[in-house]
């Protein structure tokens, strides 16, 4: 399985900060946002990652993150000049995906839970179709939302209902077998002239292979478009890393526990943010002080 970040967008509901930046780049507490998602696709296993971006935006993605491989990962990088729908991922995409499966994230999304790597790993493994992730929320009509039964079955999927018929929204992190290519290469643009990513996932649902896996309680969920959820985010993140010593999304701990690197290479990424708290802790990881 391959992974992609969608990072494009102009960030509008949190200009003026993002009229200068990359909504993606700017600060969670103490990382990159960024980093959260890449982080999400690296649990699951995936070591080929495709970050699209703007144009303007695309160099920005490239000094922070380079080739990857000091993660012991390959990241390639694609433009996305307009914001045309979620969708369009897997139209740039095209020729990085291949005939591989493909996991799409979003890159304002922030996940944290329990064991999240170990439902990762084994929905891609047995990926067959498409599986969404779903979490409740008080106001599902701001989202897309999935509706299943008794036993779990999903049975519909409505963009942003007037009369949610759920309240599980349906998160930006999706897993798609290799048949989502030529889905979203026929699509027709919506109204307002973008690749909906919902009518692919019902394309998915009328083929009765489409799953939603739940994110139940105990487990976070969270998005960074507006200025009170970036804030909110970051306090987050702030106070379990505090309370628990231990931090969220670093990539240089992630690729040491997922064996992509060894503990001297981890700890030479340490050594480079040593004046940082974050490089403190990289290198407490690599000594296996954490």
């Amino acid at each position: 399985m391959k992974g992609v970040v969608l990072a494009g967008g102009s960030g509008t509901r949190l200009h003026p900060i993002t009229q200068a930046v990359s909504k993606q780049l700017l600060p969670v507490f103490d990382k990159p946002m960024i980093y959260y998602p890449l982080s999400v696709l690296m649990l699951a296993g995936i070591r080929e990652i495709l970050v699209i971006s703007t144009p303007t935006d695309l160099p920005l993605f490239k000094r922070l993150l380079g080739s990857g491989e000091q993660f012991g990962v390959t990241f390639e990088y694609a433009e996305q000049a307009a914001p045309n729908g979620l969708a369009e991922a897997f139209v740039i995409g095209k020729d990085f995906i291949g005939e591989d499966d493909v996991a799409l994230v979003l890159g304002d999304n922030i996940f944290y839970g329990q064991g999240f790597s170990k439902t990762l790993q084994q929905k891609a493994t047995e990926l067959d179709g498409c599986v969404l992730f779903g979490y409740p929320v008080k106001d599902p009509e701001r989202y897309g939302v999935g509706e299943v039964d008794a036993s779990g079955k999903l049975l519909s999927i409505e963009e942003k209902p007037e009369t949610p018929k759920s309240n599980k929204a349906i998160t930006g992190l999706y897993f798609y077998d290799n048949e989502v290519v030529d889905i979203a290469a026929n699509l027709k643009p919506s109204k307002r002239g973008e690749l909906e990513i919902t009518d692919v996932n019902l394309t998915y649902l009328k083929q009765g292979r489409a799953e939603l896996v739940e994110l139940t309680r105990g487990f976070a969920w969270l998005d960074t478009g507006t200025h009170d959820s970036l804030l909110e985010a970051g306090q987050f993140v702030q106070v379990l890393e505090h309370r628990q010593g231990v931090r969220i999304a670093c990539l240089e701990e992630i690729a040491l526990r997922m064996g992509f690197i060894t503990a001297d290479e981890c700890y030479a990424l340490g050594e480079k943010l040593a004046k940082s708290g974050y490089g403190e802790y990289v290198m407490a990881v690599a000594k296996g002080q954490i």
